[in-house]
């Protein structure tokens, strides 16, 4: 009978958290989406859940319920590497691994076929605490004979389980409390007004109202539950890097010769990377020089290739920016590879009016020219003031636009950052004001004024804001702050 595994990192961003403040050990603990009062919790350890400080609340309820509530914003970046960390160590105890898209830190173990290389399931299952254990990761595993069985018993455990049967297992899981599951917090707050409080509990509800009163997500979970809806394991491609280290007799300082020897390795790693039916998707430089210091570079093409001529374009590009200070005596490419497919080419094929390949070309080349965080796409998010709502993030995948039309193109506003300063306005109000110069005349119309206030957790703002247009017809967006008590120019209307 096949064997599955859930193991969880035990509330991944709150140990990452907690690494960074030991003294909040003995606190209560959350990690938040923003360091804000209005933060929703995301995390919470033993007593803030002792406490019924849970996720989906917002970090002041949870600040009314507990004065010595401590709370913290953990970067995405840090969590992916260690996430990427767990995975590459449980690669040594089970071949086949699949990653949960909804929490970071759980992961589904293949634990069939084990027992030519492990005494008992328990031993498998504490040499796996045990590694994770050597880079300070705390987890709980469960081994059981289905999914949502294995993967409830593990958010319920502090250590680890084995089951013996499958009736074993479904009876530890209807004792699992539902707050130890990721819900969404309306619907964990609604079982918990209906008394449902176990897992064995929602189970028993009539599964004809679950979709109208919760909702499809709250359907696909009583299926699963019940051991309906039952989905194969998805591992994750096990992507060993190739590497190629090559030593140079002499200290080489020209950069043709170098790129040359650059080529005849990448000719390599490319033939190893065929054998095996990947294309590069990334690839690292380190140059070692004569005088000690290292640099180390990563470049990716547009798309996962073969074409060498394409690489090797990226590398120059990456190299040229570089000060190197002395000469060349070793060098290191390190790719990672992806696995290719072949695919049917379509019979009719409808060249699409915008070239996506050329454009993700066009961006890698400059990404290798100017740095990754070259090119940056604008992402809207929740915040108070208008420059916290939105943020710049790395563009990953450019997509088709799809524009709709509109009965009337609506004006852009175009915010400058940081908002410029400007001169002094005897008036209150800007009516007749040169607040553009004496090129664009006075401001001849006033929209306004617009209030913000808040920021009184971090360091209170109070905001006037108007939209101002001069004589030569610009429409500029600008404030009074009443704290600073100076004007600003916050953005213009294009």
């Amino acid at each position: 009978m096949e064997r599955t595994a859930c193991l969880e990192v035990n509330a991944l961003p709150l140990q990452m958290l907690l690494r960074s403040h030991p003294e909040w050990l003995a606190l209560p603990t959350v990690v938040v989406d923003h360091d804000k009062p209005q933060g929703v919790i995301q995390w919470a350890n033993e007593k803030a859940h002792a406490m019924r400080i849970l996720p989906g609340m917002r970090y002041a309820a949870g600040l009314a319920i507990a004065r010595d509530l401590r709370g913290g914003v953990v970067d995405d970046a840090e969590i992916d590497a260690a996430v990427e960390l767990v995975k590459r160590r449980l690669w040594s105890f089970s071949p086949r691994i699949e990653l949960s898209d909804r929490e970071p830190g759980v992961f589904w173990l293949d634990a069939s076929g084990l027992q030519h290389i492990y005494p008992c399931l328990n031993s498998w299952t504490r040499q796996i605490r045990a590694d994770l254990l050597d880079v300070g990761l705390h987890s709980s595993i469960a081994v059981g004979f289905t999914r949502f069985g294995s993967y409830a018993a593990a958010k319920a455990v502090s250590t680890s389980i084995v089951f013996l049967s499958p009736e074993k297992e479904r009876a530890h899981v209807d004792d699992v409390p539902m707050d130890r599951l990721a819900l969404e917090s309306y619907f964990r707050d609604a079982l918990y007004k209906l008394g449902v409080r176990t897992v064995g509990a929602f189970i028993r509800l009539p599964p004809s109202g679950i979709r109208k009163r919760f909702g499809v997500e709250a359907e696909a979970l009583h299926q699963l539950a019940r051991g309906e809806g039952w989905t194969p394991l998805e591992p994750v491609s096990i992507d060993e890097p190739v590497e190629c280290i090559t030593e140079i007799e002499w200290p080489e300082r020209d950069l043709e010769r170098l790129l040359d020897l650059v080529a005849k390795s990448l000719q390599s790693i490319l033939a190893k990377l065929s054998e095996r039916h990947e294309r590069l998707k990334t690839i690292r430089l380190t140059l070692r020089l004569d005088d000690g210091t290292e640099l180390n570079e990563e470049v990716s093409p547009a798309a996962p290739t073969w074409d060498a001529q394409q690489v090797l374009t990226l590398l120059r590009l990456r190299i040229e920016t570089l000060a190197i200070s002395a000469g060349v005596v070793e060098f290191e490419l390190r790719a990672v590879g992806i696995r290719y497919y072949h695919q049917q080419q379509a019979l009719f094929q409808q060249a699409p009016l915008q070239n996506i390949e050329a454009a993700e070309k066009a961006f890698a080349r400059i990404r290798a020219a100017l740095g990754h965080d070259a090119v940056l796409v604008a992402r809207l998010r929740d915040g108070h003031l208008p420059e916290a709502r939105y943020t710049w993030e790395p563009l990953e995948t450019l997509r088709i636009p799809n524009p709709s039309t509109v009965a009337c193109r609506p004006l852009v506003r175009r915010l400058y950052t940081p908002p410029v300063a400007l001169p002094p306005c005897d008036r209150h109000e800007p009516d007749g004001w040169l607040v553009a110069g004496v090129s664009e005349g006075p401001v001849e119309e006033v929209i306004g004024p617009q209030k913000i206030t808040g920021g009184w957790w971090v360091r209170e703002v109070s905001r006037a804001y108007h939209y101002v247009r001069t004589r030569s017809g610009r429409w500029l967006w600008i404030y009074y702050d009443h704290y600073r008590r100076r004007w600003y120019l916050h953005g213009e209307l294009q």
